[in-house]
């Protein structure tokens, strides 16, 4: 019987190499052309318009992150984790807010802090902050549901990383925060990422090769993934504008009840998938007569919670010390609905 196990054309192989996301991009339309074909033309068709609207938001977005990262300007984010405690906590959860590393990028830059002994109250404050947004969510994000909602959402961000930080700096001696690491924590992450700050920033980036490859690489990598994230968004959009659906989750969580803030907050941590799929559907909701102040809670809860971002604290950290960074979420989440459901 010949050996299947090395073969690449075999299913189980075939479906270790193929790219979910993608996968799900193409699955989306086919489904509905074998279930319902005349509903796939209108199906597709809106999920293209929607996407080609953000195209000249997702260029200037995927340009400014490879500026910043072949130029070493992250490096910077680690004079953060120097001096005053209070004065750390500031600019953790400020730089945080405004980083852009990815979710599976905070793990090996919060390890190697942590490693170096950076303060963990200081720490808490950035891992809120970072998964919530960074240049390119921004401008996502304001293409979608406006400046002032991604306005509204980096305030957040940096007030939840101060709000996380405080509280663990108030609490560090309590038997939650004490002892918190786990026994070895390990330097690595799902994007193949190098230690950061090593090396000065280079703003004149193109005369040196390896920062002009790391420009293209940076540009490349997250034009497919924000392409792939916000089409597999504008799909699920279309499919519940085109069946009528929008209306329904619009109406369970519209109105000016704190309960709804409160729901979307609670909905939003486990169902949160990407930030990027997330505000693709969000703007659809919102436009249907969403709460504002729930989409806030929603996206913030859910960016959070994210697995990407949750296995970056889970990795590093003890059981105890998770639940309260999930918490300190939640409670964020719904304070941030709440204030944004009275200043809309």
């Amino acid at each position: 019987m010949a050996d299947q196990s090395l073969n690449p054309w075999t299913l189980p192989a075939l479906w270790k190499r193929i790219d979910k996301a993608w996968a799900v991009v193409v699955l989306i339309p086919l489904v509905v052309l074998i279930l319902d074909a005349p509903m796939a033309g209108p199906v597709i068709t809106t999920a293209a318009k929607a996407f080609a609207g953000t195209v000249p938001i997702i260029l200037f977005a995927i340009t400014a992150v490879a500026y910043i990262k072949a130029s070493g300007a992250e490096t910077l984010i680690a004079k953060a984790f120097t001096g005053n405690p209070a004065r750390m906590i500031f600019m953790a959860a400020l730089l945080g807010g405004l980083s852009p590393f990815c979710s599976c990028e905070v793990i090996p830059f919060i390890a190697a802090l942590l490693a170096v002994g950076a303060p963990l109250a200081a720490v808490m404050a950035f891992w809120l902050a970072s998964p919530l947004m960074d240049p390119a969510m921004f401008f996502v994000t304001s293409g979608e549901l406006g400046l002032a909602f991604a306005v509204g959402k980096t305030v957040a961000a940096v007030g939840l990383g101060l709000f996380g930080g405080f509280a663990t700096l108030v609490f560090a001696r309590s038997p939650v925060f004490a002892d918190p690491l786990r026994a070895k924590p390990k330097v690595g992450g799902c994007c193949g990422v190098k230690e950061p700050f090593q090396g000065t920033p280079l703003w004149a980036f193109w005369r040196e090769q390896p920062r002009r490859a790391a420009f293209r690489d940076s540009w490349i990598d997250n034009a497919l993934f924000l392409a792939k994230w916000l089409m597999i968004a504008y799909l699920f959009e279309a499919l519940m504008i085109e069946y009528e659906t929008t209306q329904y989750v619009a109406q369970f969580l519209g109105g000016e009840s704190v309960w709804t803030v409160v729901v979307a907050a609670l909905v939003g941590m486990p169902a949160y998938l990407n930030g990027y799929m997330a505000v693709g559907l969000m703007g659809g909701l919102v436009e249907q007569g969403m709460n504002p102040g729930a989409a806030m809670s929603f996206v913030i809860a859910g960016g959070v919670s994210s697995i990407p971002a949750a296995v970056a604290v889970w990795a590093l950290v003890k059981p105890r010390v998770f639940a309260a960074y999930l918490g300190f979420a939640l409670t964020g989440a719904i304070v941030a609905g709440m204030a944004w459901s009275v200043a809309a």
